[in-house]
């Protein structure tokens, strides 16, 4: 027989532990096996990370990892992500090995998983296609006033501030919208929702889809956990986040910003700044170094339709205030709505905990109302949204009794609270990670 076929034969039939499968994590010397876990079935993907759809980085996140709740939670199309991984499998768990890693809590993981079965026998999973085509209705429509009241009422003080309060608004909700397309929520057929994707992301809003899907899918594997999630890249070089994090930072005698007000120039930063500055350069730069060609074509046509309708109306001075004012009160719309529900909640390394600790110690909700979910795009209910990245917003009311019930079973706090607390507990936990750094800083 072929030598070759038989060595492939064998090893494909090799059985392994989870001490062997946490050795290939890709960190180490070289060679930098990475192998990860789905339904007791081991995987190599040491050449395969770089070519995943998500991102290599996402992938490599999980290496050395049980991903059976994540790939399930990520992906719509089963059969499809399975031909990928057929050639990639070599063998899977002995049989005194248990299913689940000793990292992770076994019970957790089994009633999460018969919750997923349910939710999705329920139908949860399965999009209103009239709630989003409304949506996409009054962002078109508030897109449009803006420039119409500029048109009839004039360029003058009241109508200019009326005409970016409009623009804000629907980029805000378009921001809302593209993220539920991102997360492959909107349309059964995946091909649908990344066509829509463009259209929105790319040329409503003017940045790119696939630069979204890049940083926000790392940020959905493993929520708050250093060097893994990009959303708390600004550790420690702006912000020292995290109780642990801000402790170790003093103890190094590292100082790279004065942290002890943190919670003070956060307002004049982050907020504000995040969308007209680091996200405009971060966009157009990874867009293009990765080639991402259809891409920067409709977002071009952002802004042609944007200079081109605004500019026969507004001085070139007037245009790139209006045009800047609009990107800083849209980011510090988002800002503030999307760090509510994470920078207060435990930052640190990857523990390898199971899913559900995972988002839980990472993600908090902000109380259910008419405007709460309008205001936030429905992020209100982060940790339904994390568990369930696929689930349309318009369900995560109903499956929120059960996740409820899942987290009291176990012990585990699901943290819920108003709107104005939320926002608040930002700065309050920006202050005690700043003095917990200058303690650490002076005394340790």
């Amino acid at each position: 027989p072929d030598p070759v076929v038989s060595s492939s034969a064998l090893w494909s039939r090799r059985c392994f532990t989870w001490e062997e499968i946490a050795q290939r994590s890709g960190r180490g010397p070289p060679p930098q096996d990475r192998w990860l876990v789905i339904d007791r079935k081991v995987y190599d993907i040491s050449h395969f990370y770089k070519r995943h759809p998500g991102g290599a980085r996402l992938l490599s996140s999980h290496a050395g990892q049980d991903v059976t709740d994540a790939f399930v939670a990520f992906h719509v199309d089963k059969l499809l992500v399975n031909k990928y991984l057929k050639p990639l499998l070599i063998g899977e768990l002995a049989p005194d090995q248990p299913s689940i890693e000793p990292t992770k809590n076994k019970m957790l993981v089994k009633d999460f998983r018969e919750l997923r079965a349910s939710v999705e026998k329920m139908g949860l999973l399965k999009p209103n296609k009239l709630f989003f085509f409304l949506h996409l209705a009054h962002i078109l429509l508030l897109d449009t006033a803006a420039w119409l009241v500029l048109f009839y009422f004039g360029t003058s003080l009241m109508p200019f501030i009326v005409s970016l309060v409009m623009l804000s608004t629907s980029q805000v909700q378009a921001s809302w919208l593209q993220h539920d397309l991102g997360h492959l929520s909107v349309f059964k057929k995946t091909k649908w929702n990344h066509l829509l994707h463009k259209f929105v992301m790319c040329h409503l809003i003017g940045a790119s889809a696939k630069w979204w899907t890049l940083l926000h899918s790392r940020h959905h594997a493993k929520p708050n956990c250093f060097q893994k999630d990009p959303d708390i890249d600004m550790h420690p070089f702006l912000f020292t986040l995290g109780k642990k994090f801000s402790v170790e930072l003093g103890i190094k005698k590292k100082k790279y910003m004065p942290y002890n007000h943190q919670h003070k120039y956060f307002f004049i930063t982050l907020p504000p700044l995040l969308f007209p500055t680091y996200f405009h350069c971060h966009t157009f730069y990874i867009a293009y170094t990765k080639r991402y060609w259809v891409d920067l074509a409709w977002m071009l046509t952002f802004y042609i339709r944007f200079f081109f309708t605004y500019g026969s109306l507004l001085e070139i001075k007037s245009l790139l205030a209006y045009y800047f004012i609009f990107r800083m009160l849209e980011s510090s719309w988002f800002v503030w709505v999307s760090q509510m529900n994470h920078i207060p909640m435990d930052i640190y390394y990857d523990k390898n905990l199971d899913w559900v600790s995972t988002q839980l110690q990472a993600t908090c909700n902000v109380e259910q109302s008419l405007f709460n979910d309008w205001f936030t795009g429905h992020l209100n209910f982060q940790i339904e949204h994390h568990l369930f990245p696929t689930m349309p917003r318009h369900n995560y009311w109903k499956v929120a009794p059960l996740v409820k019930s899942l987290c009291a079973k176990h012990g585990i706090e699901y943290q819920c609270k108003p709107l104005l607390t939320a926002f608040a507990d930002i700065v309050h936990s920006l202050k005690n990670s700043g003095e917990l750094w200058l303690d650490a800083y002076l005394h340790k």
